[in-house]
């Protein structure tokens, strides 16, 4: 049975482009880095391109960026490094809405004896820069904003966000996994001083990914062991991976214009769930969101059952955040939004892609009404 794949917000299908660039470095060209002869030289530059075109993705200067095993790693350097770098400052400043990586990171600070304020976000999960700005002060040491939320794709006004931390003397760090790709990146045009992504939101392999560092700012590094990443990360480079990111980095860029036809698919199918099911919410339709996400609460069902009844027709969707599935209750996301008890129960995540179709979308418009229906007919949830 053929998949319709609906999930990218959990991970993206790696390039084929990518792929295929990654090949020579597992065989044939399998030299460290780090090593002073020709098979090491010629991973040596291998890496060095993957981070020029890694920071044209982000927007930054290649010398700024510490190549890492993805976006929970490149936030915990940060958290973790932001802890032990400034220990005059004992306060961290979230959203509401940050990645459970982020939150766990919270909990791990207020655990160390710091203090963590979360901030909110109104009911189409719009940050309020107003609270946000009452919960810095001087004893703040880092302000953490997620660029686009991996659930409802609401994107956060991070420019704005930074003026606030600047104002305070803290670091502001941007979580941008879900943006890269998506919608353009700007490390320095955000005024970030530290910024986290994952290869494999991109298009590009598992288990990369890396953090901006912006010059000038010193964190004591998460992993020891060797010099490498000028010091900043210590560990035998993973080149093909690497070469991996660098070239969906390469790739995303050049697609950025593709994400308005995804967005026109996106708004294809939310009009014909909005038309043709009733009682259903989009949430964050209200505000600025990623071209590709589709939040959608239906009344009256469980949306781990219309989730599985989608995944026996090759459906592949979710109900949120990949690293928090399973869990029965409504995400902190949507609670942070105050949806409804009923819609929040009901939520399933539609994430497009670059390679998805105007027939699989139509597929899934023609399906949703009946199975909604089917579930609804069961009687209410419990």
């Amino acid at each position: 049975m053929p998949f319709t794949y609906l999930d990218h917000n959990a991970t993206t299908p790696l390039a084929s482009e990518a792929f295929e660039a990654m090949r020579p470095w597992f065989m044939e060209r399998f030299g460290n880095a780090s090593s002073a002869y020709a098979l090491g030289h010629l991973a040596e530059g291998a890496v060095v391109a993957a981070r020029e075109q890694a920071a044209a993705l982000a927007g930054c200067s290649p010398a700024e960026i510490v190549f890492t095993s993805g976006g929970t790693e490149s936030l915990n350097q940060a958290v973790r490094g932001a802890w032990e770098s400034f220990q005059a400052r004992r306060h961290l400043v979230l959203t509401a809405v940050e990645h459970p990586a982020l939150r766990a990171l919270a909990a791990w600070w207020r655990q160390q004896g710091g203090t963590a304020t979360e901030v909110g976000v109104d009911g189409a999960g719009r940050l309020d820069l107003t609270a946000l700005a009452a919960a810095v002060s001087g004893d703040t040491a880092l302000v953490a904003v997620i660029a686009a939320n991996n659930e409802s794709g609401v994107l956060s006004p991070v420019v704005e966000a930074g003026c606030i931390a600047r104002a305070c003397g803290a670091l502001f760090l941007v979580d941008a996994t879900q943006a890269a790709g998506r919608i353009p990146i700007d490390f320095t045009a955000w005024g970030a001083d530290l910024l986290a992504l994952g290869a494999h939101k991109f298009h590009g392999p598992k288990g990369v990914g890396l953090l901006v560092i912006r010059r000038g700012v010193r964190l004591k590094p998460l992993m020891l062991g060797g010099s490498q990443e000028r010091g900043r990360r210590g560990g035998t480079e993973n080149v093909p991976g690497l070469v991996g990111l660098g070239k969906a980095a390469a790739l995303a860029l050049e697609a950025l214009p593709a994400m308005d036809r995804v967005a026109a698919l996106r708004d294809l199918l939310e009009g014909r769930i909005l038309a043709e099911i009733p009682d259903t919410r989009i949430h964050g339709a209200d505000a600025p969101r990623l071209p590709n996400t589709c939040l959608v609460g239906f009344a009256d069902i469980e949306g781990e059952a219309l989730q599985l009844r989608l995944a026996e027709l090759g459906i592949c969707v979710s109900t949120g955040s990949a690293c928090s599935t399973g869990q029965r209750e409504p995400s902190h996301v949507l609670r942070a939004m105050g949806a409804p008890e009923s819609l929040a129960r009901g939520t399933v995540r539609f994430s497009l892609g670059r390679g998805t179709t105007e027939e699989e979308v139509a597929r899934v418009a023609d399906l949703l009404p009946g199975l909604v229906a089917a579930l609804r007919s069961q009687g209410p949830m419990v």
